[in-house]
């Protein structure tokens, strides 16, 4: 759906009351949190990551996800006014607009489909630190993306990439038919010529008059791949994976002929079907089930050339050799680690997995083609499924609740899935940083620098946790708590804040939100170590947050407090404000009830709930900006006054709560009927923030994104906590009835 600003910021309906949720399932709450949940599924399934081949010979993103082009280091003896051409492709599912980043060492010019959309002044080449943020159209399907850079007395290259690092990094793939698939630019040697024609879509290099880089053009013979790939490590082994398929529905035995150099053994589905210590020529004959089946040769480096080559017969028909995981970009079926050390005690069955590094008491390793320099590395390519970020932990939290609450496991499942996808892969994301200067995968977790990067999704894996064992969890969530305990900036009463931001303006900080990216985490953390540290640092962020940000009169939160002016900006945004009652609640349920701060922290939920209970809407609903009825309404700080409220009543924190039962039923009730209709898609829901001292930027300038995931775990949170109420309120008059 598509509104003009305008009518994104005052509408006070987003759809026909006919299309509504409300008008299908009524006051049936569990029915409507179901629909939020299977759209939601169904629109993002459970995808893997994508596999590629990356030659490292290439050029790297840096730390911010932007490639760095540093020619004068790459061809030294190049000479001014020479020009040097990357080449990349990139795919777009529609047609938008993106925001690159470029940084020029000296003259560069950009091109989208062969149109000029960028070329740098002289104030760009002259401060190699600006940047120059600018946004450009890409069309449906592939987009060619050239870069030209010219040699000057300023300096030869550039830094080329995402404008956004935080949530939206991306890549880029090499561009031709030679190299499909793989990822990263392919680039020229300094030219003394402009060139006629630029490459676009179906352009091979075979059919240009310039040859492109990295050279992957080496001769190949299978004898000798161990040695081109991991050189002459005496007493070594490397490994070998494939998959072998019998594409018959019966048994089939199969004969395979090979020749190795040095000691080998081979494995098939974890047996060993031939061993020898010494070069040979060897025949195998093999019963294949039907399927998939993993075959693996060890191979050790004991003479000076060490390989094999393994083939079925040409006449077999239903046998064939594949790739063990679809890796795009590589040129044959199989994969190699290594090498390690003859004594290793690495266990070659459990190492056919991409989700781990191998060798890691002498240095890590992971998989391997047989190309120049080429590794095997996982991207996150789907919008939202295995991806980390703090829109995502709500929104996974959400489902968990669901799924726990209405004894819904497929909705517990996905939602595991989704979480281990990510911490599985922890300690490989990690790794993949350290060499590749910016990770394919986890970008925010492994380049840990702020709350938002681990406090929201840490949270709900530990919440996850209480579930089901998390692979990588437990060293996951210790990276965290060190995280926020030690390493993130705090004031000298250790109150967080942010000392930088990912923009100027940014810096010297403090944002209500952070009670949500921290306290939550610190609860859990709390509960799962028993450490009073943890708790008592949670306690403390919200005396001290409320020192800088309530106001007294109206008993609600100003978004931001800035240390560059000594003030707070005295907006009352809905979000931020539904961050901190929502935050205060999973806190007062886990803080001990001795606890000293138990009566200070119930009478602050109170004030909270009373400024927010004067303020809501008449359709139920509270607005962008709580004390102005005509911005819109919106819908994630609605969620969480609801969930508040409920919490807030069931538990006895509230002392008067009929006002407040009444409040959180007609919230939801609200919700059902003005922003979310009839096939589970949420509207109103404000898209991720800056801050301003002026109300005027949240009320026009802050839309609302439909289905945004800023909102959709917290709308079923607040679904979940209405149903909780519901049963509170039905037991409560049972009770009530049998006395």
């Amino acid at each position: 759906m598509s509104m003009n600003k305008s009518e994104k910021t005052m509408s006070s309906t987003y759809f026909h009351p006919n299309n509504s949720i409300f008008s299908r399932f009524y006051h049936d709450v569990e029915s409507i949190v179901e629909a939020i949940s299977s759209r939601y599924i169904g629109s993002n399934p459970p995808h893997p990551f994508k596999f590629r081949a990356f030659c490292r010979d290439g050029f790297i993103r840096q730390e911010d996800y932007r490639y760095v082009f540093d020619l004068e280091q790459r061809y030294p003896t190049s000479e001014y006014g020479q020009f040097v051409y990357a080449w990349s492709k990139y795919w777009s599912d529609e047609n938008k607009d993106i925001t690159l980043s470029v940084t020029s060492f000296g003259p560069v010019q950009l091109y989208i489909n062969n149109e000029l959309v960028f070329k740098s002044s002289i104030v760009d080449e002259l401060d190699a630190k600006r940047k120059a943020n600018i946004v450009v159209p890409v069309q449906e399907g592939w987009n060619h993306i050239i870069l030209r850079f010219t040699h000057s007395p300023t300096g030869f290259g550039g830094i080329v990439g995402t404008g956004r690092l935080k949530r939206f990094p991306f890549h880029f793939l090499t561009p031709s038919e030679e190299r499909f698939g793989q990822e990263g630019w392919i680039y020229t040697e300094p030219l003394d010529e402009e060139l006629k024609t630029l490459p676009s879509e179906g352009d091979t290099e075979s059919s240009m008059d310039v040859k492109w880089y990295p050279d992957l053009n080496v001769e190949h013979g299978h004898l000798t791949q161990l040695k081109r790939i991991f050189g002459l490590p005496k007493k070594q082994f490397a490994i070998a994976w494939t998959k072998i398929a019998n594409q018959s529905p019966i048994l089939k035995t199969v004969i395979l002929e090979g020749e190795h150099k040095g000691k080998i053994e081979v494995v098939l589905n974890h047996e060993t079907v031939y061993k020898s210590n010494q070069s040979s020529r060897f025949q195998l004959e093999l019963t294949i089930p039907y399927g998939q089946n993993d075959l693996v040769v060890k191979s050790t480096c004991t003479e000076d050339e060490w390989g094999f080559q393994l083939d079925k017969k040409k006449d077999e028909i239903d046998i064939e050799f594949t790739l063990p995981a679809p890796v795009e970009g590589a040129r044959d079926c199989w994969l190699y680690v290594g090498a390690f050390p003859e004594n290793s005690s690495l266990n070659v069955s459990e190492m056919l997995r991409l989700d781990t590094l191998f060798n890691k008491e002498v240095g890590s390793t992971y998989w391997r083609l047989d190309m120049p320099n080429t590794w095997v590395r996982p991207y996150l390519e789907n919008p939202l499924f295995g991806k980390w970020d703090y829109p995502l932990g709500v929104t996974l939290y959400g489902l968990l609740e669901t799924g726990r609450v209405l004894n819904r496991k497929d909705i517990v499942e996905y939602a595991l899935k989704h979480i281990e996808q990510c911490t599985s892969y922890y300690p490989y994301s990690l790794w993949d940083r350290e060499q590749y200067g910016a990770a394919a995968i986890n970008t925010q977790l492994s380049g840990i620098d702020s709350l938002d990067d681990c406090g929201s999704f840490g949270a709900t894996m530990l919440t996850a946790q209480d579930l089901q064992e998390i692979k990588n969890g437990d060293k996951v969530a210790d990276d965290i708590a060190e995280h926020i305990t030690n390493i993130q900036d705090r004031l000298p009463n250790q109150t967080l804040y942010r000392k930088f931001g990912s923009v100027e303006f940014m810096k010297d900080t403090i944002w209500c939100d952070d009670l949500y990216m921290s306290t939550p985490f610190l609860c859990r953390y709390y509960k799962k170590t028993g450490d009073l540290r943890y708790i008592d640092d949670a306690v403390n962020q919200f005396l001290r947050y409320k020192e800088f940000l309530f106001i007294p009169d109206k008993q609600i939160m100003s978004h931001v407090y800035d240390f560059k002016f000594n003030k707070a900006t005295l907006v009352p945004w809905g979000r931020g404000n539904g961050w901190v009652i929502f935050s205060l609640a999973e806190l007062l349920e886990i803080l001990p009830e001795d606890h000293e701060s138990q009566v200070e922290l119930r009478a602050f939920f109170r004030e909270l709930a009373n400024g927010f209970l004067k303020l809501q809407g008449k359709n139920g609903l509270w607005h962008q900006v709580l004390t102005d009825s005509e911005s819109y309404e919106e819908s994630s700080c609605t969620s969480m006054f609801i969930y508040a409220f409920s919490k807030g009543i069931r538990n006895g924190w509230i002392e008067a709560p009929d006002a407040y039962i009444k409040a959180a039923f007609k919230g939801w009730e609200g919700l059902s009927k003005n922003a979310i209709d009839q096939n589970g898609n949420i509207y109103g829901v404000c898209q991720g923030s800056g801050y301003s001292f002026t109300p005027e930027y949240y009320k026009h300038d802050l839309t609302w994104i439909l289905n945004d995931t800023h909102g959709i775990g917290i709308v079923l949170l607040a679904g979940i906590e209405t149903i909780k109420l519901q049963r509170w309120l039905a037991q409560k008059h049972e009770i009530s009835v049998a006395q």
